[in-house]
C-alpha cells in the first residue's frame, strides 16, 4: 500500500550534504540528533537515504544489495534503528536502469523492489527520474513503482521526483504518489531558490491533500558545505527559504548537516507558526496578492482552516522593497466593517492597516509572514 498524506511530509534527507558518503553510521547518529534537537516532535518524523546506498550490481535473485562496506548490518537493521527513535526509514531509488549516481535502478523491477523495501520496514521511498527510458512515457514509469507499492502489503509514501519533467503536474495524480517534485534539484546559492520559488507561479492548482508539490529539499544551514554546497547563503536568505516552502505547502525535507547546525538554523527549522502554517489542515492552494510593489517582491496568501489568512511577503533582491495591497484583495473592502489583526511571525511587529491597505518595508533578502486574524474594524 502507499500512503496517503492529509498534510505535507516532513523529514530529512542525506543528499544535499552527503551525496555518496553515507553510512549506517551517519544515519544513527543524524536519527539520534532528530530526536535530541526537536526536529523529531516538531513534525520531522522521515529519515530518508538518497542514492548510493546499494551495490553496483543486483544478486543472484535479482534483488538490490545494501553496500557491506557503507551499510555491515543491512538496510532492515538501520529502518530498526530509525523506528527505535520514533521516527520512519525511507529509501531511494529511480524509474531507469540506473539511478542517478549510476547504481541500479528500478527499471522492469519495480515489483521486485517494493518487496524488498517492504521487507525492510521502509516507510518511505523517493523515486527519481534518471536514465530511463525514452520510449515509455513518464507517466507509465511512475504508475509502475505506484502499483508496485501498493501491492507490497506495507505503507510506503511514494514520493515522485521527475523534477516536473513530461509534464509531471498533468499526470502524477493517476500514479499514487504522496508528493511530488515540480522541479529540478536545489543547490546552496540564493539564485537557485529564486528559480525555483519563480518557477512556482504556474504549478499553484497542482498541490493538495494526497499529493503534494515538492519544491526540493532544503537548504537551510548548508552555509556552503556539502554536496550541492556552492556559495552558500545568508541566515537571511535561509529564513526567506523557509519561510517561501513553508508557506507553498512543499513538503520540508531538512538537508543540511543536523549534527552540527547552529541555534539559528534550529530556530527556523522549528518555528511553529510556519510549521502551522505549512501543516494547516485545509492545505489551500496560495493565491498571489497583486498590489503595488518592486518586481524584486513576490506576496501571495492563503486562506486557512478556521478563518485566519496565511499573507506572505518575500523580496528576492538585492535592495530595500516597500509593499503596498489592499486589503480588498483579500476579500476585506471597506465596506465589510472587517479589517485584519496581524504581525510579523518572525519579528512580532505588527502590521498597520490603515485605509484599508497595508504597507511593509522589507530589508533586502528579506520576508514577512503573517497569519492575520479578521476583526471588527474599529
Amino acid at each position: 500500500m502507499t500512503m496517503v498524506k492529509l498534510t505535507p511530509p516532513l523529514g530529512w534527507n542525506s543528499w544535499n550534504t552527503f551525496g555518496a558518503n553515507i553510512s549506517e553510521e551517519l544515519i544513527k547518529q543524524t536519527a539520534d540528533c532528530m530526536v535530541e534537537s526537536g526536529l523529531r516532535d516538531a513534525g520531522y518524523e522521515y529519515l530518508v537515504i538518497d542514492d548510493c546506498w546499494s551495490l553496483r550490481e543486483r544478486d543472484a535473485n535479482d534483488r538490490l544489495v545494501a553496500d557491506p562496506a557503507k551499510f555491515p548490518n543491512g538496510m532492515k537493521a538501520v529502518a530498526d534503528y530509525v523506528h527505535s527513535k520514533g521516527l520512519k526509514f525511507g529509501m531511494y531509488s529511480c524509474a531507469g536502469n540506473l539511478t542517478c549516481a549510476g547504481y541500479p535502478g528500478s527499471f522492469e523491477h519495480e515489483f521486485i523492489d517494493a518487496a524488498t523495501f517492504a521487507e525492510w520496514e521502509v516507510d518511505f521511498l523517493k523515486y527519481d527520474y534518471c536514465y530511463h527510458s525514452p520510449i515509455i512515457p513518464g507517466e507509465i514509469l511512475y504508475r509502475r513503482m505506484g502499483l508496485a507499492l501498493e501491492n507490497c502489503g506495507r505503507d510506503i509514501l511514494f514520493s515522485a521526483c521527475s523534477w516536473g519533467a513530461d509534464e509531471t503536474h498533468k499526470w502524477i495524480k493517476t500514479t499514487a504518489a504522496s508528493m511530488w517534485r515540480s522541479t529540478g534539484d536545489i543547490f546552496d546559492k540564493w539564485d537557485s531558490v529564486k528559480d525555483l520559488t519563480k518557477q512556482q507561479a504556474n504549478l499553484l492548482p497542482y498541490n493538495g491533500v494526497g499529493c503534494f508539490n515538492d519544491m526540493d529539499m532544503l537548504i537551510v544551514g548548508m552555509h556552503g558545505k556539502g554536496n550541492v554546497g556552492l556559495s552558500g547563503c545568508s541566515d537571511i536568505q535561509y529564513r526567506t527559504h523557509f519561510s517561501i516552502w513553508a508557506f507553498m505547502g512543499s513538503p520540508l525535507m531538512v538537508g543540511c548537516d543536523i549534527r552540527e547546525m547552529s541555534e539559528q538554523t534550529k530556530a527556523v527549522l522549528t518555528n511553529r507558526e510556519l510549521l502551522a502554517i505549512n501543516q494547516d489542515t485545509a492545505c489551500r492552494q496560495p493565491y498571489p496578492i497583486k498590489g503595488i510593489w518592486q518586481d524584486s517582491v513576490t506576496a501571495y496568501a492563503k486562506n486557512l482552516a478556521g478563518g485566519d489568512i496565511a499573507i506572505g511577503l518575500f523580496n528576492l533582491g538585492s535592495e530595500k522593497a516597500v509593499s503596498r495591497f489592499n486589503l480588498d484583495e483579500l476579500g476585506l473592502p471597506h465596506s465589510t466593517g472587517k479589517t485584519l489583526k496581524l504581525a510579523d511571525i518572525w519579528t512580532g511587529k505588527e502590521a498597520n492597516t490603515a485605509n484599508a491597505s497595508i504597507s511593509w518595508e522589507l530589508e533586502p533578502f528579506d520576508c514577512a509572514v503573517f497569519r492575520a486574524k479578521v476583526v471588527d474594524r474599529k
